[in-house]
């Protein structure tokens, strides 16, 4: 059976990522998602390694998330995926969202408008930290300063991710992580094609 198995820091990458499968990876894919949700970064590091090792399914692929906060992202990354190859799992997928996963909303204001129920959200992505919100210090208090409106993480991210523009590049870790989901879907759908069930 294919599966492909998230591993994330919190709960609110789980709604994300759950719209972002939906939409990515194609029926024919016939795959299931399944999620393995931490609590916090310290404990996906402390566990990564036991969860891999311990998934029995052969046909399952793995994508590994986190924020960057205030890690090097180079440096983060390669961590995980050496934990990863320790595991037996050099294939799985390694995508960090520098700096905050709510660099993906600030990188599209339309979704946030649409999602919050907030007008005149949109006009201002033409600012210049809005083009790039990757290299904002801390996106989930510019989401409550634009907002103007506390930030709730789970709610907010149920609210946002339909809306979000999935061909967007201007949260370049938002973009790599829709082509990982993406590309992994069509694999799938190629394997299902050669070896039908």
């Amino acid at each position: 059976m294919n599966e492909l198995v998230f591993l994330l820091e919190e709960e609110s990458a789980r709604e994300l990522v759950n719209v972002l499968f939906r939409a990515l990876v194609p029926e024919e894919a016939a795959a299931t998602v399944r999620f393995i949700v931490f609590e916090g970064k310290q404990d996906l590091e402390r566990q990564l390694e036991r969860k891999l090792r311990g998934y029995l399914n052969p046909h399952a692929r793995f994508v590994v998330m986190r924020d960057q906060d205030r890690g090097d992202c180079r440096a983060v990354k390669q961590g995980l995926a050496e934990i990863c190859r320790e595991a037996g799992r050099p294939d799985a997928v390694v995508r960090i969202a520098c700096r905050e996963l709510e660099s993906f909303y600030l990188a599209d204001l339309r979704a946030v408008e649409l999602g919050l129920g907030i007008h005149g959200l949109a006009p201002k992505q033409n600012k210049a930290k809005y083009r790039d919100p990757d290299h904002l210090h801390s996106p989930a208090r510019e989401l409550e300063k634009l907002t103007g409106r506390p930030y709730q993480k789970v709610a907010g991210s149920r609210a946002i991710a339909p809306h979000l523009s999935l061909a967007s590049t201007r949260s370049r870790s938002f973009w790599h992580l829709v082509q990982a989901i993406r590309s992994i879907g069509e694999s799938f759908a190629v394997e299902g094609r050669i070896h039908p069930a």
